[in-house]
């Protein structure tokens, strides 16, 4: 999700053919408006399609698609609103549940009802009355931990929140700062949710003095420190547990070589917390028939199978069957926490100075 997770798709991204501009480098802010047959979609950095669905919608549709892809999550939000007069694109991809409430506070989309949102889950459906963004794809941040490690030393996994702050885990969770990770601030939702708002601090006490190890974001969390992914063994990992995602097993199968029967890593699965990624017509779009095109796209059952391969995460649409080397390790979460939009809105910046005085003391 939002980041999105997926530093793990960078290594299919490099073939995948897209048209793709650096936020740095800029756009043409009049290429749209000279030519109709253009469309941008502005994204996270984690984007990817294959080539051969996106000439697919470029040869039905008419358009050539082009996307900017503007850092992680955060930013690409945040630089969509400095800019929503004089947006950079037609379509923003990648504002998530965490975000989605500053998102549509600030005016940055315009209403659009998607062609085939119904087969879109409800579950996911936020904006459902008023439509300003189409529900794109989800997953669910977990900790996730090292198989060899917990049959080596003969210990059960942890399976719930309660159980990461007990004795036996002490010294074993690395996670990422909730001020500069999407999977980190998924995490403290999460424990918000389980332990209400005046239960998550003195959780995360529990966990302090329990050793629970902080570091910037996902990627040295997953790769360098953890001893269950590949980067992590590389670097001397030494916590085999880690705040990552539900789709982080598949992953690590997948581009295992050969293929293990299982993956070696597993899903404390009473950890999660659901994660969903919104794509919108961006307001003032210069392209804005092109641009509800692109939308229609991402909830075809096409681009909705495509995703799990490349971005690793799951499809929102019930017609939606997926690969079958991701079925394969998929991980079934099936009670996974949720938040309301408004609520992580009005408590998130509270939430995230509180945790940093806790545990960044």
């Amino acid at each position: 999700m939002s980041t999105i997770i997926k530093a793990t798709a960078v290594a299919v991204a490099a073939g995948l053919g897209l048209v793709t501009l650096s936020a740095c480098g800029g756009s043409d802010s009049g290429k749209d408006s000279a030519d109709s047959k253009t469309v941008t979609l502005v994204s996270h950095d984690s984007w990817a399609v294959s080539k051969n669905v996106l000439k697919d919608f470029e040869k039905r549709s008419g358009y050539k698609v082009t996307v900017l892809k503007d850092g992680d999550a955060g930013e690409a939000v945040n630089k969509a609103i400095l800019s929503k007069e004089n947006p950079q694109g037609d379509v923003l991809f990648g504002v998530d549940n965490t975000l989605l409430s500053r998102a549509l506070d600030n005016g940055l989309f315009q209403p659009y009802e998607a062609e085939g949102l119904e087969q879109v889950g409800t579950e996911y459906q936020l904006d459902k009355d008023k439509h300003r963004v189409t529900p794109i794809d989800t997953g669910n941040i977990c900790v996730n931990y090292d198989k060899k490690y917990f049959a080596d030393h003969k210990l059960t996994p942890p399976a719930s929140f309660d159980d990461l702050a007990k004795p036996a885990y002490k010294n074993l969770l690395v996670t990422e700062n909730v001020s500069t990770s999407s999977p980190g601030l998924g995490f403290l939702l999460g424990s918000a949710a389980q332990y209400g708002d005046n239960g998550w601090q003195g959780y995360w006490k529990k966990l302090e003095a329990n050793g629970v190890k902080v570091v910037d974001g996902w990627e040295q969390a997953y790769n360098e420190e953890f001893s269950g992914s590949a980067g992590g063994r590389k670097a001397g990992g030494d916590r085999p547990l880690v705040v990552s995602y539900a789709s982080s097993p598949p992953a690590e199968a997948i581009y295992s070589d050969p293929q293990p029967k299982t993956a070696p890593t597993g899903v404390a699965t009473g950890t999660c917390f659901r994660q969903t990624e919104f794509a919108g017509l961006l307001s003032n779009a210069k392209n804005e028939k092109g641009g509800k095109a692109l939308l229609d796209f991402l909830i075809a059952k096409e681009f909705q199978q495509d995703m799990p391969l490349n971005m690793f995460v799951d499809p929102v649409t019930k017609d939606a069957v997926l690969p079958a080397d991701y079925a394969k390790y998929d991980v079934k979460v099936d009670a996974p926490k949720t938040m309301a939009p408004k609520k992580i809105a009005d408590n998130r910046d509270a939430w995230v100075k509180s945790w940093t005085s806790l545990v960044l003391k």
